[in-house]
């Protein structure tokens, strides 16, 4: 027999449980990581970017494209919060107007590149056979594909390569990875009892995809969102530094491309280019939090192995150096020493 008590076993696996096997409880296990620290945090960081993608060309105190509303280069002050660049336009202005574009382009291509993932991977796992064969076919071909150089051909071919176009080439060339995923979860679940239960209950095949399947994916199709969300958002800013993109559309890619145009560096104008980048970097610090908090959600070990000390103490575990949480390590409840 083992030393492990069931109930504290149970405790420890539960999240790891299909969602179809508690409808009560387990469905508000899906929100779990909502409570964690990191994803809290991101959350917050990507609402506050979200809110200024809306409202930034309504409160930006000028257009950003005006020229001469200031000295030239002019460092910041109370009227110029973040200076002036080399012909006099607010910088402030440009970084509000601009939290638009990169957030256009990173939630569409994540929200377009993740559906085509879930229609994909999902409908490999459950075909099998020569569909399977196929779809897999098709994702492998799309996973060779550099995205970077076939913006820039597109780029070449098209005289105005808009923000929406970049969004469409970054999710068709960034969905194959999370599609291999999601086969791979699907081929494992299409053979769990509660699958086999809806089966054999006479539910059709798209309602057990819909509501025994997708519910315990929902973890990994989050994930695949804010990987896309991440590497769409550092390609587009890529592309606008190095001129692919429309220099007329304004992001903070834009801004960093006008300043080393113009050698802000040099210049020591580091108000020019200092805040675009922190702001990239805090923007994908939020989504690395988000992700985290996912794994941990996602992991059981994580979620023990992130417990703080006080909680640890609480539940009788003595951490050390080292230290990883297990089943063993849990204390015995006093009914189930018998």
């Amino acid at each position: 027999m083992s030393n492990v008590p069931v109930d504290t076993a149970l405790e420890v696996t539960a999240a790891a449980a299909p969602i179809a096997a508690g409808p009560g409880g387990t469905a508000r296990r899906r929100f779990v990581f909502v409570r964690n620290g990191k994803s809290v945090t991101g959350l917050v960081i990507l609402g506050v970017f979200a809110v200024l993608a809306v409202i930034g060309p309504w409160i930006a105190p000028y257009d950003p494209s005006k020229v001469g509303v200031g000295t030239l280069l002019a460092p910041p002050s109370a009227r110029h919060l973040l200076g002036t660049d080399h012909i006099g336009r607010d910088v402030f202005s440009q970084l509000l107007v601009g939290t638009r574009g990169v957030m256009v382009v990173g939630v569409l291509a994540a929200v377009v590149a993740t559906l085509l993932a879930i229609a994909v991977g999902v409908t490999a796992g459950f075909l099998g056979g020569a569909g399977d064969e196929v779809l897999s076919a098709v994702s492998n071909v799309f996973l060779v594909i550099p995205a970077l150089p076939l913006i820039i051909l597109v780029a070449a071919a098209v005289r105005s390569t808009s923000n929406l176009t970049i969004a469409l080439v970054l999710a068709a060339t960034g969905w194959a990875w999370g599609a291999r995923l999601l086969r791979a979860q699907t081929l494992s679940l299409r053979r769990r009892d509660f699958v086999e239960a809806a089966r054999a209950s006479g539910e059709r095949t798209w309602r057990v995809v819909w509501f025994e399947t997708l519910p315990n994916l929902t973890a990994i199709i989050a994930s695949s969102f804010i990987s896309t969300m991440t590497f769409a958002v550092l390609s587009q800013t890529t592309l606008a530094f190095i001129g692919v993109a429309n220099v007329n559309d304004w992001s903070w890619g834009t801004v960093l491309y006008w300043a080393q145009g113009n050698q802000a560096l040099a210049r020591g104008a580091w108000w020019w280019f200092v805040p675009a980048g922190l702001l990239i970097a805090i923007l994908g610090m939020a989504l690395s939090l988000v992700n985290f908090g996912i794994d941990e959600f996602v992991n059981p070990r994580l979620r023990l192995a992130g417990l703080k000390p006080r909680e640890m103490r609480q539940r009788g575990i003595r951490p050390r150096i080292g230290f990883t949480a297990t089943v063993r390590d849990l204390p015995r409840r006093p009914e189930a020493t018998r």
